[in-house]
């Protein structure tokens, strides 16, 4: 169990935790990071574009922040396993995991490649797994720990010319709650934040476009996109005291989309 801790947080301090954030040298991954780093924690990024992940880290000490940068790919279970021994060892026991690595492709689904298909079940399903392993093995030993995987709107919404990509947020929805009904008994809380539609520099050419701008606007009650530092506060509490008794949920931070047809 996470205690509660000073500077006026509370449950919700996460001072003296290292927190180790997958895909996180930009967009939403970098602000789930600063988010995690805000309320005390030392972060570790992840990702694969190096001067990226050196951009991000800089940006985040000259914050203030304790930030600690790894590149490797989510996907090698070597790789994987090299790093969370090496982050260990070097930085710290890892308390906090966020899953948030993961890949889009758009095309119809008549013309949709089978190979991106799998793909991104590699990035998006298949990597969450395998960092999860890696990590809970040493949150086992230690009797507590946090992980918490990015799902998103598409985890329970279809939409046209993603189906793939709505295939793997689904099954990283029901990961989530099987690695709760595993890890669970261990100490382990596991649970998923899951996105709506957020403007960051990935979405730049979808926020850009009226029609697309227009749709989004209109099928959310809160009537626009997000903005990212509206996830800081969920992921925080999840990766908090605060959410000692929570485990396998699925929150959507969407304003609204899927509570309404």
């Amino acid at each position: 169990m996470m205690n509660a801790g000073a500077g006026g947080r509370g449950s919700f301090d996460l001072t003296g935790r290292i927190a180790l954030v997958t895909g996180s040298s930009r967009g939403l991954g970098r602000a789930l990071a600063e988010a995690l780093a805000g309320a005390g924690a030392t972060v570790v990024l992840n990702g694969r574009d190096v001067d990226a992940l050196t951009r991000a880290r800089a940006d985040l000490e000259a914050a203030g922040h304790r930030v600690e940068a790894r590149s490797f790919d989510v996907c090698d279970d070597q790789a994987v396993a090299a790093a969370v021994a090496d982050i260990e060892a070097t930085v710290g026991p890892i308390d906090v995991l966020v899953n948030n690595a993961g890949r889009q492709h758009r095309a119809p689904m008549l013309e949709f490649p089978v190979a991106v298909f799998r793909e991104l079940v590699e990035v998006n399903l298949v990597s969450a797994f395998v960092v999860a392993q890696a990590v809970a093995r040493r949150m086992v030993e230690r009797g507590h720990g946090k992980i918490i995987n990015v799902c998103s709107v598409q985890s329970k919404l279809g939409r046209p010319t993603i189906a793939p990509y709505t295939a793997t947020k689904g099954g990283l929805a029901l990961l989530t709650q099987g690695m709760c009904a595993d890890l669970g008994p261990l100490g382990i809380q596991v649970n998923a934040l899951a996105p709506g539609y957020f403007a960051t520099e990935l979405t730049a050419n979808l926020v850009a476009d009226p029609a697309f701008s227009a749709w989004v606007a209109g099928r959310t009650p809160a009537g626009r996109w997000g903005r990212v530092d509206e996830l800081g506060g969920t992921v925080v509490y999840l990766a908090s005291a605060a959410s000692d008794f929570v485990n396998g949920q699925i929150i959507y931070v969407d304003g609204g989309m899927t509570a309404v047809v």
